[in-house]
């Protein structure tokens, strides 16, 4: 037995998708028992999924990937509720082949599937998502990925990716090819000024989560970094990428750098488009908009929202920024790693300190003369055939399956 409805949330990056799924994925239990299936054992749950369904490889995740579509999907069968939701941003850019297959193993045509698309306004998105680059190790200048974006050609790494993610009519096109237009809702990211709770009011409507009891204070996000700041994590990874692994590198400087600390300067220049970029990607918003018109999708929010507003903001160059704002922002970080390196330099003592008083206990034990003489006892009784059938016998009623060192 199918739910009676899967909603399929594809994307965009950078419009509330690290919020939403946090909320989703802390509230799992309650939602299920309001008969609606968020399918995670994990955070990362539906990440996995959409890099096992598109066969993308992400810095060796996707061993860990293997099969976590089919799994995701048989969840989503099995569910007797109201309504299935699945969300991951990356599913933007799936192809034809792959969004068949996915909507195939949800059930379709049998059961009823909607697609959810979240968009923002391209003006923003694009040194969004140049600064997401920078937050995943990547050392590209701002005027290079520029230059790539707005290559006609796409041939590029960057340039596939980034319109695979954010061509909004195209991805519409792809996900919404065998569905009715009723079907396919399009939440508009509201613009800058906008009441703080409204992007979740959207969600919620295009979800039908509204009315549920939900808990919407979450600590999980994707915040943003002013210029100077973006540029320093830029020389970062210039200067360390070959010698910090994956590993280390996202809990040191995407986390505990970018998110927890540099984000937090609010008083920094925001990163914005040059003029020249601003005009082009202010002509495109537009002919995307009346293209969405012509559609009919059910749309969340305002495809107004999508339009860039009429005053850019003034353009900070991230190449060469302000070498005191970058200064500023770089001994906040060292503070930060300062601070957490005292912490775990606490962690190692304590730790040392348990290690020992263990050692001293174990020690301690092997002292007592009970411990001795029954130590005589088990290696007298070894040396005999009866005595070793009976500690085996004695072991296996134990349920020990290795011999005491």
């Amino acid at each position: 037995m199918s739910p009676k409805r899967v909603i399929l949330h594809v994307g965009t990056p950078k419009t509330g998708t690290s919020y939403l799924q946090d909320v989703l994925f802390s509230n799992r239990d309650s939602l299920a028992g309001q008969g609606v299936l968020y399918p995670a054992d994990r955070f990362d749950g539906h990440f996995l999924a959409a890099l096992d369904l598109m066969r993308l490889p992400w810095g060796g995740l996707e061993t860990q990937a293997v099969g976590a579509w089919d799994q995701l999907a048989e969840k989503v069968r099995d569910w007797q509720g109201s309504t299935a939701i699945i969300s991951h941003e990356i599913l933007a850019t799936a192809s034809r082949t792959q969004i068949r297959k996915a909507l195939e193993s949800l059930g379709h045509p049998d059961t009823e599937i909607h697609v959810v698309l979240s968009a923002r306004d391209l003006v923003r998105q694009i040194p969004a998502e140049w600064q997401e680059n920078i937050k995943h190790r990547r050392t590209i200048s701002y005027r290079r990925f520029l230059a790539q974006v707005q290559d006609p050609d796409r041939t590029g790494r960057i340039a596939t990716w980034f319109w695979g993610v954010q061509e909004i009519p195209d991805i519409l096109n792809r996900w919404g090819a065998e569905l009715d237009p009723s079907r396919v809702h399009v939440v508009t990211v509201p613009k800058p000024g906008a009441p703080k709770t409204l992007l979740w009011e959207r969600f919620a409507d295009a979800f039908s989560l509204d009315g549920l009891d939900l808990d919407l204070h979450v600590e999980r996000a994707n915040p943003s970094l002013g210029v100077p700041e973006t540029a320093l994590i830029r020389r970062i990874n210039k200067t360390s990428n070959a010698d910090v692994e994956p590993g280390a590198y996202r809990p040191l400087v995407r986390e505990l750098l970018a998110h927890q600390t540099l984000s937090k300067r609010s008083d920094s220049p925001r990163l914005a488009l040059p003029p020249d970029v601003w005009t082009w990607a202010d002509d495109l918003s537009h002919a995307w908009v009346d293209e969405l018109r012509e559609r009919r999708y059910d749309v969340v929010g305002d495809l107004d929202d999508l339009i860039p507003d009429s005053s850019p903001v003034p353009f900070s160059d991230p190449d060469r920024p302000r070498h005191r704002e970058v200064n500023a922002a770089a001994l906040e970080a060292i503070r930060a790693l300062l601070l957490e390196g005292a912490r775990m330099r606490q962690v190692e003592t304590d730790l040392r300190d348990e290690l020992r008083e263990t050692q001293i206990a174990l020690e301690r034990a092997y002292l007592r003369p009970t411990y001795r003489a029954r130590e005589k006892i088990v290696r007298s009784a070894e040396d005999k055939g009866w005595g070793r059938r009976l500690l085996g016998f004695y072991r296996r009623v134990r349920g020990r399956s290795s011999r005491p060192a």
